[in-house]
């Protein structure tokens, strides 16, 4: 797995009111979290935690969230950049450690505003700090997610936790990873999965791919993430023109009133047989049932 894991040794601490309290040395394996920081131009745009890979990806991603860019043909290459002093003691390494990627846009798209740096790091789990308010994140999308005619079954939506859980290589090793993936809202096939330590990464590497192969906007999509549904998530999949989004938990107020204004799908608490609709339930066909009498009647 390279950086994406790193193993470290433990103290293991077992209580018991009948043996007592053990306890033993190990390794164990932890997630790797390392900053990136995000050039356009050479000039820096922002920094963030995350696992290192899929780099690219991420930084296609979060520049169609942040309004930079809304098409492939936008995005035309990213390096890999730096030298000695650019890894330092929080990436590990005194050399390089990749953590520094310069991205180059196509010829004739505007370069970030420069009100949009964020220059100092952000967490892994708040993708949102720094941002002076909620008005500086609704970019407008380049997308009509409201028009977006796809229907997915609730059946089906059952049935994605337990696939994205599936292909959660890393989470089976570390525990400690978010997971987006991007499915089919009519067949249910997983189109691509993405982890990382941060679910706004996890999500921003998902659209970033999609950047890459020319994929945007992606109609007729569900887009299942691990955790909660935060205002962030759901302004992510209406950027990328995603018109269902799913969490195995609950969403923010102010997530929801962004995908009700927005005229985005947004499905909480997914576990199981059961799950909560907060905004435009139409999406999601079911078979209703009659009760019996009302049945027989007819």
């Amino acid at each position: 797995m390279g950086r994406i894991t790193a193993r470290r040794p433990i103290t293991r601490i077992t209580v018991s009111d009948v043996e007592g309290d053990s306890e033993r040395r190990r390794s164990d394996t932890l997630a790797v979290e390392e900053p990136l920081e995000i050039r356009v131009g050479g000039t820096s745009l922002a920094i963030t935690m995350r696992t290192p890979g899929h780099d690219v990806e991420l930084a296609a991603g979060f520049l169609v969230s942040e309004g930079v860019i809304a098409a492939g043909p936008d995005f035309r290459s990213a390096i890999h950049c730096g030298g000695p002093g650019t890894g330092g003691p929080i990436a590990g390494s005194a050399e390089n450690a990749y953590n520094v990627l310069d991205v180059t846009l196509a010829p004739g798209v505007a370069p970030p505003d420069p009100d949009l740096a964020r220059n100092f790091y952000t967490t892994s789990s708040c993708g949102l700090c720094g941002k002076a308010s909620i008005e500086a994140v609704e970019t407008v999308s380049s997308y009509d997610v409201g028009a977006d005619a796809a229907a997915v079954s609730a059946a089906l939506l059952t049935s994605l936790p337990d696939a994205l859980r599936a292909q959660q290589d890393v989470f089976d090793k570390t525990g400690g990873l978010h997971a987006a993936g991007l499915f089919d809202a009519t067949t249910g096939e997983l189109v691509v999965l993405r982890e990382d330590v941060g679910r706004h990464n996890a999500v921003d590497k998902v659209v970033g791919w999609a950047v890459l192969n020319d994929r945007l906007p992606l109609t007729g999509h569900v887009l299942m993430v691990s955790g909660r549904a935060s205002f962030e998530l759901v302004q992510k999949a209406v950027m990328a023109g995603i018109p269902i989004l799913a969490a195995v938990s609950a969403p923010s107020s102010l997530a929801v009133e962004l995908a009700e204004a927005s005229g985005l799908t947004l499905v909480g608490f997914l576990r199981g047989a059961s799950m909560n609709v907060y905004a435009h339930p139409e999406r999601v066909t079911t078979s209703v049932r009659l009760p019996q009498s009302v049945a027989s009647a007819s």
